[in-house]
């Protein structure tokens, strides 16, 4: 259990997804001291100065620029940073950069800090989680990644305004890869305590899955097209993950972790499922009730993400 009276919070990446982070977890008031680390040291330094400007309007909160040193006694670290997609770029060759890049942040964590709580937002999600644990050498419930959090999230939403109802009533995941292979779970959907079928059949709604379910999966690049970014949805995302930990709720929130053992052949990959959080990481990784559709999607992507790693790891 929580045994400080001062909750720390480093955010490493100072860009639009690290500053919208720092700034979110502010006005939720999930940490009285953040720290924003970045090799551009004026930008984390002037996003500090611009969000502690706004605490005197909200809460006296501590929000300034550091260095690695900070990771010592927080009591989470996390971690945005990397380049983004440019054109041309495969897929791969992102990931291969941007792994070398967060290897190298893994390396400057565990200089100072003893068995840190790191929660992974760099993308590509999965196969950063990976890294960072491999790199980390920490146990897998010590490295959470955002995963399919975002995806969740906007399937639930997409849901929502089909059927005209509160999107807090949807329980509803996306599990595996957050990318491509992604696999949204319907059979055990459910809207208010009524399974999805029964309650779209009552209020007379006929869902079209497949769109709904390529809505979801296209919504960053949507968003990006749009505004260039995202960074808004995934800061919102990282904040419900940071309260569970902080507040130590054991909810249950779908994130990736390098599955152990008791997973068969899923075994150290890093994949998203629902788990339950609390303030010592993940508790435990929960197998979510599937039709045989949504079985075979899953293992196919699990499979890619095996074969990706198998890949990236080679450089």
């Amino acid at each position: 259990m929580k045994n400080t009276h001062r909750d720390k919070i480093v955010v490493i990446g100072a860009g639009n997804v690290g500053e919208a982070i720092a700034y979110t977890l502010m006005v939720r008031k999930q940490a009285n001291d953040i720290v924003l680390i970045d090799v551009n040291e004026d930008r984390a330094k002037g996003a500090a100065i611009d969000i502690a400007h706004g605490t005197s309007f909200h809460k006296q909160v501590w929000v300034r620029q550091g260095g690695y040193e900070e990771c010592k006694d927080a009591q989470m670290i996390i971690i945005t940073a990397g380049i983004a997609r440019k054109p041309g770029q495969t897929r791969l060759e992102l990931a291969k950069t941007n792994v070398s890049i967060v290897r190298s942040i893994t390396e400057n964590i565990m200089k100072y800090a003893e068995n840190p709580l790191l929660l992974v937002v760099s993308n590509p999600a999965d196969i950063i989680t990976k890294a960072v644990q491999e790199t980390s050498g920490l146990p897998g419930n010590r490295v959470i990644g955002t995963g399919t959090s975002l995806d969740t999230a906007r399937f639930r939403y997409n849901i929502s305004t089909k059927l005209h109802v509160n999107v807090e009533d949807i329980q509803a995941y996306v599990v595996g890869e957050h990318g491509d292979s992604q696999v949204a779970v319907w059979s055990s959907a459910m809207v208010g305590g009524f399974p999805l079928e029964d309650y779209a059949k009552q209020v007379g709604v006929t869902l079209d899955k497949k769109e709904i379910a390529e809505h979801t999966k296209n919504g960053g690049a949507e968003v990006i097209g749009l505004k260039g970014a995202t960074f808004y949805g995934i800061a919102m995302s990282v904040s419900n993950i940071v309260e569970a930990i902080m507040k130590d709720d054991s909810a249950i929130l779908p994130a990736a972790c390098v599955l152990d053992e008791s997973f068969g052949e899923w075994a150290g990959v890093a994949v998203s499922l629902p788990c339950r959080i609390g303030w010592e990481g993940i508790e435990t990784c929960l197998r979510i009730p599937m039709n045989e559709e949504e079985q075979a999607a899953m293992n196919k992507s699990v499979a890619i993400l095996k074969d990706f790693w198998a890949q990236v790891k080679e450089q």
